[in-house]
């Protein structure tokens, strides 16, 4: 079956602290096999649907403390019941991709069949990671709220903002910029966990 596996390394890891658990507990409800520590500060999970590859992503690209590595392709079946027990080249490739993503704009890359779809992927990634790392603490506060499905107006008044302070945060945070490119991730991954004929 094909498969999105994320190998997900802690940058700084040996000036810091170990933000491995804290990552773990975020993370816990968004794999097909959760993520759990392989070695060190990495921690492996693996995804059969778009969506749990999108929240896993945009968790991890908040902070700003990690090495993703995406790999896209075929995983052996029946699956195991730990994902650093899987065999397949979405795992070849997720270790490619954060071996590369230490050198990589924000930090991310992907490798995958095909190729192509791997690069779409890849570039969507680093222009949402990009919009994600310029958000301050005001931009996310409204991003969050939003998030829960409370209007412009509603926001405003939870904050003791007006509504058009809520939407000068909401446009200098990116909201729908990072809306667009989360729904596009969410588009490029489904059509690559397609099989393949």
């Amino acid at each position: 079956m094909r498969a999105v596996v994320l190998t997900v390394d802690q940058r700084s890891s040996r000036t810091g602290a170990d933000l491995v658990p804290g990552a773990l507990d975020r993370l816990a409800e968004t794999a097909a096999l959760p993520f759990e520590r392989t070695a060190g500060d990495e921690i492996q999970g693996l995804f059969t649907e778009p969506g749990g590859v999108v929240t896993a992503v945009a968790t991890l690209l908040r902070t700003g403390e990690w090495t993703i590595g995406v790999g896209i392709g075929v995983v052996e079946e029946p699956l195991p019941d730990h994902a650093r027990a899987g065999r397949g080249s979405a795992y070849v490739h997720a270790r490619k991709a954060v071996n590369r993503a230490r050198q990589a704009p924000q930090h991310v890359a992907v490798v995958g069949t095909p190729d192509y779809r791997a690069e779409q992927v890849e570039a969507v990634l680093w222009l949402w990671a990009g919009v994600l790392s310029r958000r301050t603490e005001r931009g996310w506060e409204v991003a969050d709220l939003v998030a829960t499905g409370l209007s412009h107006r509603e926001v405003g008044e939870r904050l003791g903002i007006s509504q058009s302070a809520v939407s000068q945060r909401a446009r200098v945070a990116g909201l729908v910029e990072a809306r667009r490119a989360e729904q596009l991730v969410a588009q490029l991954v489904g059509e690559a966990l397609r099989p393949r004929t």
